[in-house]
C-alpha cells in the first residue's frame, strides 16, 4: 500500500483509476501503533498534544489554531480483523471529549476502522497513490481544491475510513482508487451511510456528515463547523 504513485491530473490530484480487485472489499489488517488495550474493553485518554507528537504532525506556526488549543486522543477501536486497538488522533480542544464519546460508540457497536493515526508533513507532498483509508483529523491543510483552510486544519473535522467512504465531486473520486465504493448500494463493513450509527454518533455532539451534502458528496467528513 502506498507505494505506486498515480499520474496527475491538471488539478494536482492523482488520476482516477479502476480499484484493484483486492480492494474492492476492503479489510486490510491493522498495524498497531500503540498498545492494544486490556481485555477488549474500550478505553479513551485526552491530553495535551506530547512535543514528539506535535513534531511529527502536520502543525506549524502558521496554521490557524495554536497547538495549545489542540488535544492528543488515545481511543480504542475494532478493526478489519477482528481485533482491538488502539489509535490516536489530534482534535480541536473544544471537541475532544465530545470525539471520545463517538468513538466509544462506534466501538460498541463493532464498527470497523483499518487505522487511527496522526497526519505526518510527508503525507502532504507524497505523491497521491489513491489507496489511503487512516482516520484521522487535524491536518493543517486548505480545503480540497481551495485556497481557505479546511476544518481540519483547525481540528474541528474527522474523516472516518476514506477508502470505505469516498469523496465524489464531478469525476474526481478521492482516494483516487476508491471507485468501487461509490455504489453506496453495495454494503460493506466500514461503510457511513445515512442515519446509520456512525452519523447518530457524530450527530448526537453536534457535528454534521458531509455525506449529506449534495455537491461534493464527501462521505468519509464529519464536521464541526459545517465545511
Amino acid at each position: 500500500m502506498g507505494a505506486r504513485p498515480l499520474p496527475r491530473r491538471p488539478d494536482g490530484f492523482g488520476e482516477v483509476e479502476p480499484t484493484p480487485p483486492e480492494l474492492v472489499n476492503r479489510a486490510l489488517p491493522t498495524k498497531d501503533v500503540l498498545p492494544s488495550p486490556p481485555g477488549n474493553t474500550y478505553a479513551s485518554t485526552i491530553s495535551a498534544v506530547p512535543a514528539d507528537v506535535l513534531a511529527r504532525s502536520t502543525w506549524q506556526p502558521a496554521c490557524p489554531v495554536k497547538a495549545g488549543d489542540l488535544r492528543y486522543l488515545t481511543m480504542s477501536f475494532w478493526g478489519f480483523d477482528g481485533r482491538a486497538h488502539t489509535g490516536e488522533m489530534l482534535v480541536n480542544a473544544s471537541g475532544a471529549a465530545g470525539i471520545t464519546k463517538v468513538f466509544g460508540r462506534l466501538f460498541a457497536a463493532h464498527f470497523p476502522l483499518e487505522e487511527m493515526r496522526v497526519t505526518s508533513p510527508a503525507e502532504l507532498t507524497a505523491p497521491p497513490t489513491g489507496d489511503g483509508n487512516s482516520t484521522s483529523a487535524f491536518v493543517c491543510r486548505p480545503a480540497r481544491g481551495q485556497t481557505t483552510w479546511s476544518a481540519h486544519a483547525y481540528g474541528l473535522a474527522v474523516d472516518v475510513n476514506p477508502f470505505c467512504n469516498p469523496y465524489t465531486q464531478g469525476d474526481l473520486v478521492l482516494p483516487e482508487l476508491a471507485s468501487a465504493y461509490v455504489d453506496r448500494s453495495r454494503v460493506r463493513p466500514g461503510m457511513v451511510l445515512a442515519g446509520d450509527a456512525t452519523v447518530r454518533a457524530f450527530a448526537a455532539i453536534g457535528w454534521s456528515w458531509g455525506g449529506a451534502w449534495t455537491s461534493p458528496k464527501d462521505r468519509m467528513h464529519f464536521t464541526a463547523t459545517g465545511h
